[in-house]
């Protein structure tokens, strides 16, 4: 199946690369629940996880049509990005808020993979997405802060050297917004011990190495606040956009990754002396979970064109994330149905997929989310919460 592509020598290259990583591979790392170095290593040295970094820092400089299309490629190849895509987008913050030596120190050795920022903490368990109520906390003391707290469905930590974290420096009833008062740290997990640092592995339908992390008076020195003091609230939103595009883009390449996967089975599978893909009923669910891709696709498009404009897309990278995660849903869904029994089967890999995919309909952010904004910042509605 052909699609109009951009980038096609990145497609190309990162296609070759995950030709060396087939199903096989990724169904071991399933049952294990093992995180997949060799293939984070091998994106890592062909240069892909730092498309988004500038040269002048030892990364490629790309554009963010570029990491979208490696991150779609990936997808559509079968592969899973979620073991290293947030790389991408979470340097961002460094890149866009840290001061020039932390730029200088950090993005080099993240280019060359020498380190790995990974880790993007901001959720606790008892505020969810709200993050104005999040409680962890820190306290200046000297030349270090001191961190105390918990956070929740924090992704990569074992496998990470950095991380970005989000916690209260100022307390909430000296703020007179509670998004106030939130700041950023760059904390330096090596450096960490695991009484100050406990990490404990979640378990989940899909391999996607999530943890929980307890902190009990972590020492974090103050050179590693990234930006203004208090400011930590717009440094994160100011990288949702790309976050929401890379993985729309993630999404899309799932999507594709079901359709064809149903076409060639229902082309080849003969039931009662002819394909099943010659039966509507066959054909028209295909058909429609084509359609719900295209459309997604567009959307992203346009989020990407606006995004490399220098416009603040809000809208469209909401909706291209929330109509391309519903498009991978559907089309997982359409996979399933149309191969039956054999849908189930752990050696087709859609299975596997299956409950990949299903994840975006949660995270990074949930449909929901995305419907309160459209209400209030597109519809101008009453905000809701």
């Amino acid at each position: 199946m052909k699609y109009e592509q951009t980038h096609p020598d990145i497609r190309e290259a990162v296609a070759k690369l995950c030709a060396d990583y087939p199903g096989a591979y990724w169904r071991k790392l399933d049952r294990e629940q093992a995180y997949p170095t060799k293939f984070v290593t091998a994106l890592t040295k062909a240069g892909f996880l730092s498309a988004l970094i500038p040269e002048t820092f030892g990364g490629s400089g790309l554009t963010i049509s570029a990491a979208a299309a490696i991150l779609e490629e990936i997808h559509l190849n079968g592969c899973n990005a979620a073991a290293c895509h947030a790389q991408m987008y979470t340097m961002g913050t460094l890149l866009r808020h840290g001061s020039d030596v932390q730029k200088e120190t950090y993005l080099p050795q993240i280019a060359s993979g020498d380190l790995r920022l990974q880790a993007f903490a901001v959720t606790e368990p008892t505020s969810g997405t709200d993050t104005g109520a999040l409680r962890t906390v820190a306290k200046r003391d000297g030349d270090d802060f001191v961190v105390n707290g918990q956070k929740i469905w924090i992704s990569r930590t074992q496998h990470s050297d950095l991380m970005i974290l989000l916690c209260r420096t100022t307390p909430l009833d000296q703020v007179a917004k509670k998004t106030h008062g939130l700041s950023v740290l760059l904390v330096d997990m090596r450096e960490a011990d695991e009484k100050s640092l406990h990490i404990r592995p979640i378990r989940t339908m899909m391999n996607h190495a999530t943890t929980e992390m307890f902190f009990d008076n972590l020492r974090v020195p103050a050179k590693n606040l990234i930006g203004e003091e208090g400011k930590g609230f717009r440094y994160i939103l100011s990288g949702m956009n790309a976050e929401r595009i890379l993985i729309a883009a993630e999404c899309i390449g799932d999507a594709k990754w079901f359709i064809e996967r149903a076409c060639d089975y229902g082309r080849d599978r003969k039931v009662f002396g002819r394909p099943i893909a010659q039966n509507q009923g066959v054909q028209f669910p295909i058909a429609q979970a084509y359609a719900k891709m295209r459309s997604a696709e567009l959307m992203l498009k346009e989020a990407i064109r606006l995004y490399e404009a220098g416009e603040n897309p809000g809208e469209e990278a909401n909706l291209a994330k929330m109509l391309a995660a519903d498009a991978s849903w559907a089309a997982a869904e359409m996979c399933v149905q149309t191969h039956g029994g054999f849908g189930f089967a752990e050696e087709y890999d859609i299975e596997r997929k299956f409950r990949e995919t299903r994840l975006y309909q949660v995270a990074p952010i949930s449909t929901n989310l995305i419907l309160s904004y459209i209400s209030e910042h597109v519809l101008d509605l009453p905000r809701s919460f």
